[in-house]
């Protein structure tokens, strides 16, 4: 049975139930290699053009690699695609993930396509998405506006009907919109008579319409990021996108599915980091010895690998419960309400990817060392374009702000039976033990109690939270924020943990590297969890009361500590005898 948005946080999952990358089938793993080939002949040979904004080459790299159909993947057939699925999708979106290429691609694919895929009407799509799956034209995708990041609904771009009702009169400024510079489309936003929030499909040679100047950027130089100017720019009617005052509907969705996406290519960006930082710790010597031998070098080794290990479960196992959730869905709505179920899960893929790849970036430049900080090595271009990420489809802090509220609107509608769990959980709590868990002849019997656990101080300190300030909860952005990282790492440990006993599971032989990913992670980040409950509860009580709530938080965050040192020696040693990241 498919599991519901949110209710990872309730439930026990069966590792046989996740979807891993060791699932992909060989067409999968074809496809996969067709995208690496491409972006290993193709695009990095002309990264440095690429840097430079060479004129064209952009557009001519993303028509080569519509020709090999990486371009069509979420496109329907019937309208030039190839209709691979969210499995084949993700796999194209991680494995071309180089510099402003992937910028480029992951915006004509994603956001820039996918709007007229789910809510275009039957013309609408006839007439664009045949283009936009051969790389023919190029979309881009315009919500931000100078006073309207974030709070995209605060937009003030107006849309009026002209007076022979033929076109709508756009006026406003979009800005940082991707692939502005040489796209053909553009999916865009304004207000119907300054209130209706709606969606337009805007053509490059629309009459009003003109672009900015190229933004400077510090990273991802290649993309190109302007502004869109719009004076009674003439809209035909009929590029109204879905229905009017319904563009919400739309920009939210579409975001969703991009944060997956943006999760997918940080993977793929943090295992071409590591890589090369790899290859170049074994090359490196320091007093005769290469410095990948060094104690202080395995430990950021290990670490880099156990955060792009937890990402990469994370994404693949929302990956595969969405692909689950669109079978038979046809309809731009449904398939959009089926993505919307995992709002959650989304926000979480695209914040735990971002900030592993900015982890994994940041010690790429420091095992590099002064190199790390000179432009004719990799690291310091791999540093600036990461930190784009956590910017890109909603900042990490609103997308915080978001797991949380959703988590919320779902009990109280009944969809999630959080309150329930919440008042369950307090009438047993101070009856809690910090038993040793049972040995059930599994592995990872530790770290299974020690997030089942987690489970329960989520359940406590959510329900603590909103007993004390109910529907006015959403003011208290510190005790949201804990909140969130708490879900965020409960299911990026689950999703690491899932992975690894599915695959002992299949053959305890082969499975030492996932198990021992798993246990790195789990025992690197629980900690983390004490911290954030004391931080919460000391705002929400004081005297006895707090130490009462403390002494519950600290039974449930008790365990016994794993020989993480050992841990991470062996991952390192794993990785050095293969010269590359694996798992």
């Amino acid at each position: 049975m498919l599991q519901k948005g949110g209710a990872f946080l309730l439930e026990s999952i069966n590792p046989g139930d996740v979807f891993t990358p060791e699932d992909l089938s060989e067409e999968h793993r074809l496809i996969a290699q067709t995208v690496a080939d491409f972006v290993e002949k193709e695009v990095i040979p002309r990264d440095a053009e690429l840097e430079a904004q060479k004129e064209g080459l952009m557009r001519e790299l993303l028509e080569k690699a519509g020709e090999l159909g990486l371009l069509s993947a979420d496109i329907p057939e019937e309208y030039g695609g190839s209709d691979l699925g969210k499995i084949a999708s993700m796999l194209i979106t991680e494995n071309v993930a180089v510099g402003a290429f992937a910028v480029g691609h992951g915006d004509h694919t994603g956001i820039g396509s996918l709007p007229i895929v789910l809510f275009g009407n039957e013309d609408q799509k006839k007439r664009y998405l045949p283009g936009l799956a051969s790389g023919k034209i190029i979309g881009a995708y315009a919500l931000t506006e100078p006073g309207a990041g974030s709070d995209a609904l605060a937009a003030r771009t107006r849309a009026t009907l002209s007076p022979d009702g033929k076109h709508y009169l756009l006026n406003g400024e979009k800005i940082f919109i991707t692939n502005a510079g040489f796209a053909d489309l553009f999916t865009t936003y304004a207000k119907v008579d300054g209130q209706k929030f709606t969606a337009f499909i805007v053509e490059r040679n629309t009459p009003g319409f003109s672009l900015g100047a190229e933004e400077k950027k510090m990273g991802i130089k290649g993309s190109s990021t302007r502004s869109l100017i719009f004076e009674d720019a003439q809209v035909p009617v009929e590029n109204v996108l879905g229905e009017i005052g319904r563009g919400h509907v739309i920009a939210f969705n579409i975001l969703n599915i991009g944060r997956l996406k943006l999760g997918a290519g940080c993977i793929g960006s943090a295992r071409r980091a590591i890589n090369l930082a790899l290859q170049y710790a074994m090359q490196r010597q320091q007093f005769n010895t290469p410095i990948a031998r060094f104690g202080l070098i395995q430990h950021k080794f290990a670490q880099m690998a156990a955060k792009a290990y937890a990402a990469e479960s994370t994404v693949y196992r929302l990956t595969g419960i969405i692909e689950e959730a669109l079978l038979g869905k046809q309809a731009g709505p449904e398939i959009a309400a089926a993505i919307e179920e995992y709002v959650i899960e989304c926000s979480i893929c695209k914040i735990l990817g971002s900030e592993a790849l900015d982890y994994i970036v940041d010690e790429m430049v420091q095992i590099y060392g002064g190199y790390g900080y000179i432009q004719e090595y990799p690291a310091e271009r791999f540093y600036r374009d990461a930190r784009i990420n956590r910017i890109f489809e909603g900042t990490n802090e609103i997308n915080r702000l978001i797991i949380p509220a959703t988590l919320v609107r779902k009990a109280l509608k009944g969809h999630l039976p959080l309150i329930g769990a919440a008042q369950a959980l307090a009438k047993e709590i101070l009856d809690l033990r910090a038993a040793l868990p049972e040995d059930d002849g599994k592995p990872l019997a530790a770290e299974r109690d020690m997030l089942a656990r987690a489970k329960k101080l989520f359940l406590m300190l959510g329900g603590q939270a909103m007993q004390k300030f109910g529907d006015k909860l959403a003011a208290e952005q510190e005790i949201i924020g804990c909140l969130a990282d708490l879900a965020i790492q409960i299911y990026a440990m689950e999703s690491a943990v899932l992975r690894a006993l599915k695959s002992w599971e299949a053959n305890p032989d082969t499975a030492a590297a996932k198990l021992d990913l798993a246990r790195c992670y789990v025992h690197d980040n629980f900690p983390l969890f004490e911290k954030w409950s004391r931080e919460s509860l000391a705002f929400l009580f004081t005297g006895d009361t707090l130490n009462t709530q403390l002494a519950v938080a600290k039974r449930l965050c008790k365990y016994q500590p794993g020989d993480l040192i050992r841990l991470r020696r062996q991952i390192t040693e794993r990785m050095l005898a293969a010269e590359k990241y694996v798992v």
